[in-house]
């Protein structure tokens, strides 16, 4: 971005715009001081901390203006340029919007309970074969991370891919009305967040809310494999059009093939292709699928679309395939874990060819509520002793699941262990591993399975 202090202060609408403003040009925004650039307007906002308290650092590392609340009127810095505002968070916003209206780019907003980032970084891969594209920054995804998007865009940005996260009603309503998309994509409905919605169906319904502000000109792409979506799209006015596996979608994808480093597939429109991305797992068709549908949507050609997908580079990867200290082979997803990313990367780790065992060790899923049990027991689906041959469960919601594999699997085969016991699932998992098995670790980051990661990759014990 490149404006004038004294158009900003116009655009937010400063309760102190009758000051002669400098004329000084602002480059860029930052809410966080330590980041901030030379040129930046800075954004204090108010949250765990207030932001007006570091207004020192901000000027130090180039702040060349600031937004103020007018309650902190008080302590107002005279070194820079202040623009007085009655809420910085809503100035921040208003301003996103402003700027996205002076640059007039298309707008594409991708919402989901998994996948969005990674569809979001495949759609911008594909639509930047044909126009000047950009995209959410890492997973910026929020009512303030969106305007900070938009503030973002170079002058001759064409197109901006904006990726949208909620977990109450209401925040995608907002997001969407902001951006007023002329797509808007849905990636898929899980159980993510569902502590606070109760169900799928209330969760269908707030991912809704992305098509609030979509153009009425405006295209809605979702997954034509999801019954709560298709029932509650037919309420939208607008174009639809679907992505998934079943053949009666707009793209349909078929004949998957996945190993470690990549998955190939074909996709209905353009059967004699063979499209592969570089990303273990079926369930990341889907968002390559989304992703070609929007490029055609956009009319990109089926070629440069093909590449696009093969060849883009992920925000965040955090299903990576390490090494351990005997040679075996490991699936890491340490961070995140909710009931529908689990059940995929578990169908996605069976699928891949192995010439040793297949271990699966499962945290706690974490914010599930009082369905926690239930949704660990659905993990069950998943787990078949013939793909996965060994099952190591950490967490006291994983001894529901614990209880229901015993029936499924020889006597054992499973082993379980409390939160406080994952010193000993270490020292049992390291005694079994073996140079040509493959071992999963999925749990939520409060579960702290990155303790048995390292124990995997460490040197044995002289």
């Amino acid at each position: 971005m490149k404006m004038q202090v004294a158009e900003i202060a116009k655009a937010v609408e400063a309760v102190n715009a009758e000051q002669a403003w400098p004329d000084v040009n602002v480059t860029g925004v930052a809410f966080d001081s330590r980041h901030l650039q030379a040129g930046d307007l800075f954004i204090p906002l108010m949250g765990a901390n207030d932001g007006h308290q570091y207004i020192q650092s901000a000027i130090e590392h180039g702040a060349v203006a600031t937004l103020w609340a007018s309650d902190h009127a008080d302590n107002v810095p005279e070194s820079i340029p202040v623009i007085m505002v009655a809420d910085t968070l809503t100035a921040l916003q208003q301003l996103g919007q402003y700027y996205l209206q002076k640059i007039n780019p298309k707008v594409v907003a991708v919402t989901g309970s998994n996948g969005k980032t990674t569809t979001k970084d495949m759609i911008a891969s594909v639509l930047s074969t044909q126009f000047n594209v950009t995209k959410t920054h890492a997973n910026f995804n929020n009512q303030i991370g969106v305007p900070v998007t938009l503030l973002s865009m170079e002058p001759n940005t064409e197109v901006v891919v904006v990726e949208m996260g909620m977990d109450h009603f209401g925040e995608l309503d907002f997001l969407s009305r902001l951006v007023q998309p002329d797509v808007a994509v849905i990636t898929m409905i899980g159980e993510a967040h569902i502590e606070f919605f109760g169900t799928r169906d209330r969760i269908a319904d707030a991912k809704l809310e992305i098509v609030h502000g979509l153009k009425e000109d405006g295209t809605f792409i979702f997954n034509g494999d999801e019954p709560l979506l298709q029932e509650r799209a037919k309420e939208v006015s607008q174009h639809q059009r679907t992505f998934g596996l079943d053949a009666t979608n707009t793209l349909a994808g078929s004949e998957i093939t996945t190993s470690r480093a990549q998955t190939q597939f074909k996709a209905s429109l353009w059967p004699d292709a063979t499209y592969t991305i570089p990303m273990m797992g079926a369930y990341n068709v889907n968002n390559a699928l989304a992703a070609l549908l929007v490029g055609d949507t956009f009319h990109i050609r089926p070629a440069a679309a093909q590449q696009a997908i093969a060849s883009f580079v992920p925000t965040e990867n955090r299903t990576e395939w390490l090494t351990g200290q005997r040679g075996e082979a490991i699936l890491s997803d340490v961070y995140n874990s909710n009931p529908t990313a689990a059940r995929r990367v578990l169908a996605a780790f069976a699928a891949v060819p192995t010439k040793g065992k297949r271990i699966a060790v499962l945290g706690d899923m974490l914010e599930l509520g009082d369905q926690s049990d239930a949704l660990h027991m659905s993990l069950a689906s998943e787990l078949d002793p013939a793909t996965i041959q060994s099952v190591y469960l950490n967490g006291e919601h994983m001894r529901a699941l614990a209880e229901v594999l015993q029936d499924k699997y020889p006597a054992g085969s499973i082993h379980y262990y409390a939160t406080d016991q994952q010193p000993q699932l270490i020292d049992a998992l390291t005694a079994a591993v073996e140079a040509d098995d493959q071992v999963l670790l999925k749990g939520s980051h409060g579960i702290h399975l990155e303790n048995v990661l390292a124990a995997l990759q460490a040197a044995p014990e002289k």
